[in-house]
């Protein structure tokens, strides 16, 4: 993991503001512009990277290219932004649209061909240079609900098109398009003692009580402590229409008056977005599921939104001094929170012990950590992780137990077992897989005789898992022998219960189809094309393969014509 002190470290405070074309783009959609995800907004292993716009909770919306161009890139997932168009203009920006339910028009046939010349549904098209050149307001799609969508809504990012990093599309005039007049909820304040101190007699952790005072802002409990200290907030957004809980844009914290950490949500890298783990507190949330943002860095981290002093935002607490921290949390329109926190020494004796520390092992962050037992180990290159930790290791019952998912991982760590339980005959059906109870989720495993290699970013337990059962699949309605010429779609449910699809196909007539693939249903669904089926008699095959060879075909025919 590289970072720069130089970029951490950086007074005074001063985010340098781009300037952004105000007028070059119009918004993508007809309807008025509501958010359901702002830009930044904090999500499972990244922060948001553009807006999430509502579509009236229904499919089937015009989605518009939001200024001249040429389509860049077009990529058809089954996860992620799902179909997703890319448009890149001439004045240095590319525009993203994601989660469509289909593109239109020439963009269409495009990712047509497409899909038959590579005969997948999964396809990612990088055309030439104005090879398909679009207009300021051009229908380019229609607004969907695919790939990791959790309900219809449109994706919308802009980017810097040579260095591919994301900014915020409010500071391209789509402020003009929000109103908000509301300041950001700030609903807790933790503080955390750091390397052994102590916060009101504890060694954990603590809650600070908020009192409103008269004039809007809000006054902490008081924390008494000895040592280094370092605070933490839950903090959410509110715009006067959309009323969902979004994310805060600017957060800064003063220790006696001088500015001592800040982050604003304008532009990153996709590099930098698994930092958010390091940004929050990661054993709150996968405890509890809530997101607390560390205002302090134990360990430096290159997240560059982040700005700070030399202490990273740690606040030493020292004999016969009495001080003041100060939150201040606002948004792109200057609505602002703040928050007092009084602080005094103290060394009163703890009455709350730090939590106990069982572990054998210790994991310094920097260097490379590897651990074996019996026929198992775990490799963990240097940068893995962010901070220094102790580790729980141990192998027992033909399972790897390593620590539990409360630590993040920046980076894969590779796990190896040998086995000497499975005959030969089946080890080609064997992978490694993280258990929890009864199930197993899958990971990519590479064999070699009896040597299993996997790679991970999730601490837990792991072991062999054998997979000899095909995957399923079954038809919508069944059409066996039957005339379906009203039927513009057939549909098939196909599932794997252990190691998960690899791949599907389907044949029509002996001939590769186009079947897409909803993830949130396993439903494939093919689009009748008068083109494609045939006249009269039609025999089509499914055939769904897992991620250890395991495989299932589906053979039915029907009767279809294209008289009118």
């Amino acid at each position: 993991m590289k970072f720069s002190l130089l970029t951490l470290f950086f007074c005074p405070f001063i985010f340098a503001q781009a300037q952004y074309p105000k007028e070059d783009f119009r918004p993508p959609l007809d309807i008025p512009m509501q958010l359901s995800g702002n830009f930044g907004e904090l999500r499972p292993n990244h922060f948001h990277a553009g807006f999430d716009l509502k579509t009236n909770q229904r499919e089937g919306l015009s989605v518009h290219a939001i200024a001249d161009g040429y389509v860049s890139r077009i990529k058809i997932s089954t996860f992620g932004n799902g179909k997703c168009i890319y448009i890149t203009h001439a004045n240095g920006y590319t525009s993203v649209y994601g989660h469509l339910q289909t593109t239109v028009g020439e963009i269409q046939d495009y990712v047509t061909k497409t899909h038959y010349k590579e005969q997948s549904y999964e396809i990612e098209m990088f055309p030439k240079p104005f090879e398909i050149s679009v207009t300021k307001g051009q229908i380019i799609a229609l607004s969907g609900n695919t790939g990791s969508s959790e309900g219809p809504h449109l994706h919308f990012e802009i980017r810097d098109t040579k260095t591919e990093f994301v900014i915020n599309p409010i500071f391209f005039g789509f402020d003009k398009e929000i109103k908000d007049s509301k300041k950001p909820t700030v609903s807790s304040v933790y503080v955390y003692p750091l390397d052994n101190a102590t916060v009101n007699q504890s060694k954990q952790p603590l809650l600070l009580n908020l009192t409103l005072q008269k004039d809007g802002t809000y006054l902490a409990g008081k924390v008494k402590a000895n040592g280094k200290i370092g605070f933490g907030i839950s903090a959410v957004d509110f715009d006067d229409v959309s009323f969902n809980k979004n994310g805060v844009f600017n957060v800064s914290t003063f220790f006696n008056g001088n500015q001592n950490y800040n982050y604003q949500f304008n532009t990153y890298s996709f590099d930098e977005m698994r930092y958010i783990n390091a940004f929050i507190d990661y054993a709150k949330y996968k405890k509890s599921g809530q997101r607390v943002q560390k205002l302090f860095m134990k360990t430096p981290f290159a997240l560059s939104i982040v700005k700070t002093d030399s202490l990273r935002g740690i606040i030493p607490v020292e004999p016969n001094l009495a001080s003041t921290y100060r939150i201040e949390v606002s948004d792109y329109f200057g609505n602002l929170n703040s928050i007092t926190v009084p602080i005094e020494y103290d060394a009163a004796t703890p009455i709350v012990s730090a939590e106990p520390v069982v572990s054998k092992y210790f994991i310094k962050f920097n260097k490379d950590s590897n651990f074996e037992k019996d026929n198992m180990s775990v490799f963990f290159p240097a940068g893995t992780f962010y901070e220094d930790f102790n580790l729980n290791f141990d192998v027992k019952n033909n399972r790897i137990y390593i620590h539990d998912d409360t630590v993040p991982v920046h980076s894969n760590f590779t796990i190896t077992i040998k086995d000497s339980v499975y005959p030969e005959s089946v080890r080609d059906k064997l992978f490694i897989g993280r258990l929890s109870g009864n199930n197993a989720s899958y990971n990519g495993t590479i064999r070699k005789g009896d040597v299993f290699a996997a790679k991970s970013k999730i601490l837990g337990q792991y072991g062999l898992v054998l997979d000899t059962i095909a995957p399923t699949i079954k038809i919508t309605s069944p059409v066996e022998g039957k005339w379906i010429s009203d039927q513009k779609k057939i549909s098939f449910t196909i599932n794997d219960s252990s190691s998960g699809i690899k791949s599907y196909n389907g044949y029509l007539n002996g001939k590769w189809v186009l079947f897409e693939y909803e993830n949130k249903t396993r439903k494939i669904t093919h689009t009748f094309d008068d083109s494609i089926v045939a006249e009269g008699a039609n025999d089509l095959k499914i055939e769904v393969v897992d991620n250890v060879g395991n495989s299932a075909i589906f053979e039915t025919h029907f009767f279809r014509s294209q008289q009118k």
